[in-house]
């Protein structure tokens, strides 16, 4: 004989002849699966936060270590007479590039020192050109020259750094190029070794940039592509954290709630991320083959993944609104909804971790399923909704809620499944390994 303990499911057929369990052992699933959520994330969430800061302040000081060194390294041009006579005054370049050019991660020191090398190497080869051509053609015609190509050059550069495509990636490189082939072509006027000046400057600049690349790449180089992998994979788990809190915190009792507010930081983070996120592609670009980020490797799709992510962020958005402006909901609709969110919040989370392990995703077989089990689930609440609503009009304001936030529920699905397609096509561009097991 079976326990009366035990839990009964009464099984039904659909139209489709497919066995579907009833609503209450949904219910009670999507319940017992929440509660094993939340009791587990609020210390390893916690946890999480502090060793991320701890990790950002030992990044920031190697980082300003690395800074120390590298002036150091170029004082020496200063400090030590051989090196001293072959540059002379022009030394002080060589730190003027260290200051400029010396950024956070190796991907942006690299990415902006080749461009200062191009456009100085570039504006001082032409400046050089002009110079010489001036001062062979002497009189008026000297200043004419020069005059003439400060002109033509600064012009057509400047017009070249609004070009979109320049602008992107070059636009320093272009303002060097602009400011070198001005200083060599005007001191050029009025000295008599302008190759002289022109080679001892690039000497300097090419000893600052040799320096700033060595200790960037090989003194605990910190890599822009990493961050721009780990930052796209936190927002995941940001997010998913942000939707199952704001849920159970709405349908807390007045006295549990005191006044306690939906916290929406991350979804705000999130969607004032987007000129980081260009940021780190972009320099994720210049950097060299290391780990597991080759050169060709799918920055691009990262940026499209950022965008889904923060049209999703201003839907949970507008879903903490909803939910904050609402009066106390019905009781009826507590477990389901919690259980969705859950749902929801463990979705975003697979598919943030298959990012951040590399894994290819499988959103076809893993993810989409449990995301059609969710739609499924929200009608059923909605059925039960619409049947409210023509039962009892006293409560039309608090159905007409109820109704926004299986809505709004709804919009955070289909955003949840266009991720899992994108990141399912992140992992085979990227060629992400398949061999973690996956767990529900």
């Amino acid at each position: 004989m079976e326990s009366t303990t035990d839990h009964h499911v009464i099984s039904v057929r659909n139209g489709d002849g497919e066995v579907v369990a009833n609503e209450e052992h949904k219910r009670f699933k999507f319940s017992v699966f929440s509660k094993k959520i939340h009791c587990s994330l609020v210390p390893v969430s916690s946890n999480l936060r502090d060793k991320k800061k701890s990790e950002h302040d030992t990044i920031k000081v190697i980082h300003s270590i690395k800074v120390g060194i590298s002036l150091v390294l170029v004082s020496l041009l200063y400090l030590l007479d051989p090196l001293y006579n072959q540059v002379g005054d022009n030394a002080m370049w060589a730190i003027m590039t260290v200051v400029v050019i010396f950024e956070f991660y190796a991907g942006a020191t690299l990415g902006k020192g080749l461009n200062r090398g191009i456009g100085t190497i570039l504006g001082g080869g032409l400046g050089c050109l002009a110079a010489v051509i001036a001062q062979y053609i002497g009189g008026v015609g000297n200043s004419i020259i020069i005059a003439a190509s400060v002109f033509i050059f600064g012009a057509g550069a400047t017009y070249f750094r609004l070009v979109p495509s320049i602008k992107k990636r070059y636009d320093y490189g272009v303002m060097i190029f602009i400011l070198t082939f001005n200083l060599v072509v005007v001191s050029g006027f009025r000295a008599n070794e302008v190759l002289k000046i022109a080679r001892d400057r690039l000497l300097a600049i090419v000893t600052g940039f040799i320096v700033c690349i060595s200790v960037s790449l090989f003194v605990f180089p910190l890599w822009t592509s990493d961050e721009l992998h780990h930052s796209t994979a936190s927002k995941f788990h940001d997010l998913a954290n942000t939707i199952q809190g704001c849920l159970e915190e709405y349908f807390k009792s007045d006295s549990e709630k005191k006044n306690a507010k939906m916290n929406t930081s991350c979804c705000k983070s999130v969607l004032n991320s987007k000129s980081k996120d260009e940021s780190l592609a972009n320099f994720a670009k210049w950097e060299p083959w290391h780990g597991r980020f080759g050169y060709s490797y799918p920055w691009g799709k990262y940026l499209s993944i950022g965008d889904i992510l923060r049209e999703l962020a201003a839907v949970v958005l507008a879903l903490t609104s909803c939910l904050q402006s609402s009066r106390q909901p019905k009781e009826s609709l507590k477990e389901a909804c919690e259980g969705i969110g859950s749902s929801i919040a463990w979705s975003l989370r697979e598919v943030g971790e298959s990012i951040n392990q590399r894994r290819k995703l499988k959103a076809e077989s893993e993810i989409l399923p449990k995301l059609k089990a969710v739609r499924a689930e929200m009608s059923s609440v909605f059925g039960r909704i619409k049947i409210a609503e023509e039962e009892a009009e006293k409560n039309e304001e608090d159905l007409t809620t109820a109704s926004l936030l299986v809505l709004l529920l709804t919009a955070v699905v289909e955003k949840v499944e266009e991720l899992a397609k994108q990141v399912d096509q992140l992992g085979e561009m990227a060629a992400f390994h398949s061999n973690v097991a996956f767990t529900s």
